[in-house]
Formats: structure tokens, sequence, C-alpha cells
């Protein structure tokens, strides 16, 4: 399962009603549990990991990856064996450095800058779209 960790209030009604459509959606290995908590506390949530948990840490400074790409990470055995977090900021994504120091892979959904909320919505869809790729069905038309 992929944890999803997002700072910040949680999301508006329709925002939730469209990341839960997709949530809905995920199976094994690309199920996903949300968690939702203050900014201020993200960096105690993150230092609570298990040393070997995989960190993927959402920034606009971090790598833009192509869809096929976020797929493969997701679907790697050895990372789901050892645990998926996604770290979603809040409102103004600035994180602790030490946050930054500790992810494995920071990832740019683009660079353009998007409102924290939609980025969760952004993220429950590619996951989403990750899961069909590696499955072969036609969500993904690329």
């Amino acid at each position: 399962m992929i944890k999803i960790l997002a700072g910040g209030k949680k999301p508006t009604p329709w925002l939730t009603t469209a990341i839960e459509e997709y949530t809905k959606r995920l199976h094994q290995p690309f199920d996903c549990s949300w968690q939702f908590c203050d900014e201020s506390k993200l960096l105690d949530k993150i230092k609570r990991l298990p040393h070997d948990e995989f960190l993927i840490l959402l920034d606009e400074t971090g790598t833009i990856l192509d869809s096929p790409s976020l797929s493969k990470t997701l679907a790697d055995p050895i990372l789901r064996g050892q645990g998926i977090t996604i770290l979603i900021g809040g409102a103004f994504g600035h994180f602790d450095p030490q946050i930054k120091q500790r992810a494995n892979l920071i990832w740019s959904l683009s660079r353009l800058v998007f409102p924290h909320q939609i980025c969760r919505l952004l993220v429950a869809e590619q996951i989403y779209r990750s899961q069909e790729i590696y499955l072969g069905h036609p969500y993904h038309h690329a």
C-alpha cells in the first residue's frame, strides 16, 4: 500500500469526491491510504517512518517524471517491500531541510505551481494512471 501524507487542511468537498473516486479504483500494489495533518507536524511524521521506507517528496524543484517512469517506480517490488510514502506539503509548500534530505525521490508534477489541494487530486490520478500502465490497460494512451 502506498501511503500519502498531506500537510494542511482536508480537501474541499468537490476535491474529496474526485480524490475518493480515483482512490477507490486502486488495488494492490497501487492501493493507497491518505493521512492529513498540520504542516507543522510533517517533520515529526517523517521522523517516525521506518528507516527503509521509500519517501517521495512532492516539490516544485524536483524531477519531472513521465507517467510510465512513475508507474515503474511505484510498481518496483523492492520499493513496495520497503514501503512507499508520498509527501505532499501544505499551502506554502516549504519543507524542513531535514525532510528534503530524507527524501529518496523529489518529484515535481510540473514547472507550474498548483494549489496543494489540487496537487492531491493530481497525485491520486497519477497513481491510478500508473496502475493502468502497469496492467497494460488503455487508460494511458501514450
